[in-house]
């Protein structure tokens, strides 16, 4: 009994040496953390249950039986955060670069079927230099074996995943079906083929932050909702952001005490809309000013500029909020926006986070460019996504509301359960000049002009028809909105029974 105790604790020691003090201090001159490192910060203190520890490959050619490390390259588990239950796995860069095996695989896939049986969020931390080439097809199955939980786990439990380190080839797919992708600057990058493949191919020379780094994915692709400058940084944003989630689909999301009066007025947004139609102002000003301590947890800051997404809390319940930006495009919805905000609009719906939207939006950006690569389609994935949504939706319109994108922006006929208007709010078909020229054929005086704004360009022709339920003073906003969100908690709604629904992909 004393021999195996004695092997238990050998065994258990090397699984947290991991590749040994050399890689380790590779690893920490690249200025990353090792995979143990980083699931001590993001877990509340010594509540780390690991699992499989003691797991080593399978495969015995090209040499590999002669190299075993116990827990094979990646660590898993369970542990909390905030007190909440959350399993995770970390890969180890530091045991044969982290790549994945099959036993590797079996060990990722065992906390994501124990995370389904019980209803709690995964967290992935990447760090790993792709499909272990020595064992073949088996890696490649072990990676499909995880995408197939990363889809049955969609929608079921909240996924996030950081990429720390090399995420390449097949590794990406499992990370892109999370819900929420976090990056580390200068140290992250995700792309399907390397620099080295694409100048074979394209003949185009690019280095790996210029193909797959957090700039590039956090600016132009939108594959990544966030960059930090490190892993602590990383790791205590990702914190920040599990405290606004739920469990799962069946659990509500935690409530946090506020200080902040449910009842607040907030005068200065009473001038915070410019009395000149045409001028921008700060939609994030708004947001901040309604929730909860102005704590606002915004998700791609840095894509698609001229919409807003993320989360905040009302009287101490999560909210997600949707909207335009004025500052940015105008506040047009165009191909990059849309399909962001339907995402967000679809992970608030799957976990029972109600949606407050602002909006002030022109239209759709117009152009040869966004119709030839697909505005009908991608703009009317916003539209699917607020249409089958069945939580809480509250809208207010600060300003302009024109055409199809006032119907998208969670319009009272895609089921809005309430639609508040600024009384800024100019709510028609278009603007006021477009619309005289059109209707008098050319003739757009000033004088005509007025009378469509005075006929048309105010809230009160929504509002007769019941299209918009009040019109609200902005200083009032919070108040307006928290109550209205307390009247909708017990809300109920179900769609008609089907497989699964066909949004325009």
């Amino acid at each position: 009994m004393s021999d195996v105790r004695h092997q238990i604790e050998q065994r258990r020691a090397a699984a947290k040496q991991g590749g040994g003090e050399k890689r380790i201090a590779a690893q920490h001159a690249k200025g990353k953390l090792t995979a143990r490192e980083r699931l001590e910060l993001l877990l509340d203190e010594s509540s780390f249950e690991e699992w499989d520890a003691f797991v080593e490959h399978r495969c015995t050619d090209f040499g590999m039986e002669s190299q075993r490390i116990p827990g094979d390259g990646v660590v898993t588990g369970f542990g909390t955060i905030s007190g909440r239950l959350v399993y995770v796995f970390s890969q180890d860069f530091t045991v044969f670069g982290g790549t994945l095996s099959e036993a590797y695989a079996t060990k990722i896939c065992k906390i994501m079927d124990q995370a389904l049986k019980v209803g709690a969020p995964v967290i992935g931390l990447n760090d790993s230099g792709g499909a272990r080439i020595q064992e073949g097809v088996a890696s490649l199955a072990g990676y499909t074996e995880v995408f197939q939980r990363n889809v049955l786990a969609s929608g079921v439990i909240p996924q996030l995943s950081l990429i720390m380190g090399p995420c390449a080839g097949g590794a990406v797919y499992s990370p892109a079906m999370t819900d929420f992708i976090f990056m580390v600057q200068d140290s992250a990058y995700m792309f399907v083929t390397g620099p080295d493949v694409v100048k074979t191919v394209t003949h185009e020379n690019v280095t790996h932050e210029e193909l797959g780094g957090a700039s590039t994915h956090t600016h132009k692709s939108g594959v990544a909702d966030l960059a930090f400058k490190n892993d602590i940084e990383a790791l205590l944003e990702t914190r920040r952001l599990f405290d606004f989630l739920p469990s799962s689909n069946r659990a509500p999301a935690p409530v946090r005490p506020t200080s902040d009066p449910v009842n607040r007025v907030e005068p200065s947004l009473d001038s915070l809309v410019p009395e000149s139609a045409n001028k921008p102002y700060d939609m994030k000003e708004l947001i901040t000013k309604v929730v909860d301590e102005g704590d606002f947890f915004e998700l791609q800051p840095d894509f698609a500029g001229n919409i807003l997404i993320g989360f905040g809390r009302m009287g101490g319940r999560t909210v997600g909020f949707v909207a335009n930006q004025p500052m940015v495009l105008a506040g047009c919805l165009d191909i990059a926006s849309s399909t962001k905000a339907a995402r967000f609009v679809r992970f608030c719906d799957c976990f029972n986070i109600p949606l407050v939207t602002f909006v002030d939006v022109p239209g759709f950006l117009p152009g040869v460019d966004q119709e030839h690569n697909g505005i009908i389609k991608h703009g009317s994935k916003l539209l699917y996504a607020y249409a089958e949504a069945t939580v809480p939706k509250v809208t207010v319109i600060t300003r302009k509301a024109y055409g199809g994108a006032y119907c998208v922006m969670s319009s009272k006929h895609l089921r809005g359960d309430v639609n508040y208007a600024w009384p800024s709010a100019e709510i028609a078909v278009m603007g006021a000049k477009g619309a005289v020229e059109i209707i008098f054929r050319g003739d757009g005086s000033d004088e005509k002009v007025a009378e469509y704004q005075e006929k048309f360009a105010n809230p009160f022709s929504a509002a007769i028809r019941g299209f918009i339920d009040d019109i609200i003073e902005p200083a009032q906003t919070r108040a307006r909105l928290i109550r209205a969100l307390n009247s909708l908690a017990t809300k109920q709604l179900d769609n008609p029974w089907k497989k699964h629904d066909n949004i325009p992909l």
